[in-house]
């Protein structure tokens, strides 16, 4: 082998080498973007691949229970009512756990929508364009108005956004909708060398 060849095979391994690494830095970003796909258009079977239901609903029990709790602790100042406030809680922590542990609720998760730990709080319906065309005005209503009157609503900002490693088998996605809002995060583990799984929420940051 000459000289040339044997530089152009070592540049090749280095180059594949240095790809693979990037493919295995960037799968994270790669199944988040797969899984949120996947949950907005209810595609109960890839949502499956990418979550650990199991873990999640786990997830979800421990972190609503917890939420619930600091809310009682808040108002449990002069308040004679938190204990009928604490018994009301817990019996939300079941169904809400079982309806956010659905596609439904991974896409909610991973919208900016988490669950608030509210007496029948199911995570929302998704918006189709059919919706859109149904809420929309008709012609002749709007034909005279003003452009002020006409202008369509504005959509929801949609949260901030931040995601990267906490180690290297957990990735973690933080989302917050304003500067004094409270953040939250979806957590995704490493199942295997490039696939990753949603296995838990952070509700409190």
């Amino acid at each position: 082998m000459s000289r040339t060849t044997r530089s152009v095979v070592i540049a090749l391994v280095v180059v594949l080498v240095v790809a693979a690494f990037g493919f295995v830095y960037a799968s994270p970003y790669i199944a988040l973007d797969r899984v949120k796909r996947a949950a907005d258009a209810r595609d109960a079977q890839t949502v499956n691949e990418y979550v650990d239901f199991p873990a999640l609903r786990a997830s979800l029990k421990e972190q609503v229970a917890a939420l619930l709790t600091r809310r009682v602790d808040i108002q449990r100042t002069g308040n004679p009512l938190a204990i009928i406030g604490a018994m009301i809680g817990a019996a939300v922590v079941g169904p809400l756990v079982d309806s956010y542990a659905t596609p439904e609720g991974v896409a909610a998760i991973l919208n900016g929508i988490p669950p608030r730990g509210n007496p029948g709080e199911r995570p929302p319906e998704p918006r189709t364009d059919a919706a859109v065309v149904a809420s929309a005005p008709p012609a002749a209503a709007v034909s005279g108005a003003t452009a002020q009157q006409t202008a369509p609503t504005s959509a929801p900002k949609p949260p901030q956004t931040t995601a990267g490693y906490r180690d290297v088998n957990t990735f973690i996605v933080t989302y917050q909708h304003g500067a004094g809002d409270a953040r939250y995060s979806a957590i995704f583990h490493r199942s295997e060398l490039i696939d990753w799984k949603l296995v838990g929420v952070d509700l409190n940051g």
